[in-house]
């Protein structure tokens, strides 16, 4: 009797004793993917990012069997394109994303703090189910095939996240508090006709509903990247024919909505080809997204 009472106070330090740690999801298609290249990163970010853990869901397509495999890991470079998990072990990448320095701008404001990171993205992807091509819908409702989407992989990713009750493996139970959703995403959604442009305002709002729902706070902060344009089309120059379509909507959800912020640093960045930005882009970006989170706890520190 006296050794079962004895785990059972030792049970309730551990719970005692856990990390609470402030999570963000990152998300959206490829210029969240992330396409810098490690080898430009500087000495600063080439090595594992101390305190802060990401679980990086697996990227999959539509109509293919539930995915989001991941596991949780100390947040190294090489969570950009091609990063893959099996769900035991994270093969990593020569390509970085914004986490990066979205990560390390976070601790340099709050030193003392554990950050957390969910990441799932897709590459090519919509919100619009008329613009999902071979790349993927986020669109909950969108059915083709095994009526698998990217909401679904998302989902999942969630799922295998929260399921781990110690990401930190330091045998105490950690706790995972949603902070913000990062959302960098509409390009694909410019890409096709008129009317899905237009659509974008509309279903941007229903689909940060939803993870914010998923995520079990409705009024979760938001910021949302702006897209932008590299000019390097063959025909006309123009890669995103409705860009300006997408770009209004996306001011338009921002001041309706009263916890979201847009960050339009994406108009002055270089590309390293028609569609994604250099390595100098995502570094500056991922500061920017924290930049605007940090906003979000300045003016929560005024109100309260």
């Amino acid at each position: 009797m006296r050794k079962v009472i004895l785990l059972f106070c030792m049970s309730l330090l551990t719970l005692a004793f856990g990390k609470d740690f402030k999570l963000y999801f990152l998300g959206g298609q490829s210029n969240m993917d992330g396409y810098g290249k490690n080898t430009d990163l500087p000495p600063e970010l080439q090595t594992p990012l101390t305190g802060v853990y990401i679980f990086h869901g697996n990227s999959a397509p539509d109509t293919v069997d539930v995915d989001g495999r991941g596991i949780w890991d100390v947040l190294h470079p090489g969570h950009g394109v091609r990063f893959f998990s099996d769900g035991r072990h994270n093969r990593l990448s020569d390509r970085f994303g914004v986490e990066l320095t979205f990560a390390r701008r976070l601790l340099e404001e709050n030193p003392g703090e554990n950050f957390a990171i969910i990441k799932y993205s897709r590459g090519g992807s919509s919100i619009d189910q008329e613009a999902a091509g071979r790349f993927g819908c986020w669109e909950p409702d969108f059915y083709t095939g095994n009526h698998i989407n990217q909401y679904d992989h998302f989902l999942a990713t969630l799922r295998y996240a929260f399921e781990v009750h110690d990401i930190d493996r330091d045998g105490e139970e950690d706790i995972l508090i949603p902070t913000a959703i990062i959302w960098m995403q509409g390009e694909s959604d410019a890409a096709f006709t008129p009317a899905i442009a237009q659509r974008y305002e509309v279903n941007l709002k229903r689909l940060m509903d939803l993870i914010r729902a998923a995520l079990r706070m409705d009024d979760l902060p938001v910021v949302i990247g702006q897209i932008s344009e590299s000019g390097r089309d063959e025909e006309d120059g123009k890669v995103w024919d409705y860009l300006e379509i997408v770009k209004a909507a996306q001011v338009s959800f921002v001041n309706k909505d009263k916890t979201a912020i847009l960050v339009t640093s994406t108009e002055n960045y270089q590309y390293s080809d028609p569609w994604h930005y250099d390595s100098a882009g995502y570094m500056d970006l991922g500061i920017q997204f924290a930049e605007a989170v940090l906003q979000f706890y300045h003016r929560n520190s005024i109100e309260q």
